[in-house]
């Protein structure tokens, strides 16, 4: 009998060193998977295309190193005086230096069918957005005329819990179709804007915040409800500039790259 429990003991203590080395097994494991992640992200190199992202029609809209391709809205002379630069390889917005130009940033190209993706951030409560199919005329003094806006948000501003103003919403016409959050004050977030045929859809770090048809009846009467009602060529086009505002807070872009959609 006694030899009989002596080995039921050893038995069961060779089971919990098992059970221990499986669980130090799994933590060793579990801690190379986040180290691996936590490098990846830190060596990851911005404003680049992989190959396959070339295969796939992608190009950058910003290169890393200069303002190239994009100038100030109605203002083509004015952007190296303004308050945007590349700073650190992203196109940061000193929107607190009085003694730049003013001005929201757009691209000198017009798009139609498209897919466009970034990375941004906000200053602490800052408030910013992008701008779709914006029209760049004189007839027009500022970008939000013509331009549907893709919300950008610090989450310690005070508009957080303003449904139609949350991070990644349809500025002032639709709540987040899907609750999603601004990342902490000082770390990045993605963003996606998809447009086809009109309809459009917004993404804030992989969620569907934003879905409208920009050529059906109920845009039009949700525009006609709205703040928007008196701008007669807002939500109008389906084609046109991508903006980045400048609406008096610090901000950063970067990994902007765009592919047109058939």
């Amino acid at each position: 009998m006694t030899i009989s429990l002596n080995r039921i003991s050893f038995s069961f203590l060779c089971f919990l060193l098992l059970i221990f080395s499986c669980k130090q097994q799994e933590e060793k494991a579990k801690f190379k998977i986040e180290r691996s992640k936590e490098l990846a992200i830190k060596n990851k190199v911005h404003n680049q295309l992989l190959d396959i992202e070339k295969e796939q029609g992608w190009r950058l809209l910003f290169d890393g190193k200069t303002l190239d391709g994009w100038h100030l809205f109605n203002k083509p002379d004015s952007t190296s005086f303004s308050a945007w630069e590349v700073k650190d390889g992203a196109i940061y917005c000193n929107a607190t230096d009085e003694s730049r130009v003013f001005g929201d940033l757009v691209t000198n190209t017009e798009f139609e069918n498209f897919e466009l993706q970034f990375e941004w951030q906000m200053g602490l409560r800052g408030n910013g957005g992008v701008f779709i199919n914006v029209q760049e005329t004189p007839v027009y003094r500022a970008t939000y005329e013509t331009g549907p806006e893709y919300q950008l948000l610090d989450p310690e501003h005070s508009d957080t819990n303003t449904p139609m103003k949350r991070p990644g919403c349809l500025w002032g016409l639709y709540p987040q179709m899907n609750e999603a959050k601004a990342n902490p004050t000082g770390q990045w977030n993605t963003a996606k804007i998809v447009q086809q045929d009109g309809q459009i859809q917004f993404y804030l770090n992989g969620i569907l915040t934003a879905e409208a048809d920009l050529t059906s009846p109920e845009w039009s009467k949700t525009v006609a409800e709205s703040n928007f009602r008196d701008r007669p060529a807002f939500g109008r086009a389906t084609q046109g500039k991508i903006a980045l505002q400048n609406w008096y807070f610090e901000s950063w872009f970067r990994d902007i790259k765009i592919r047109e959609l058939r």
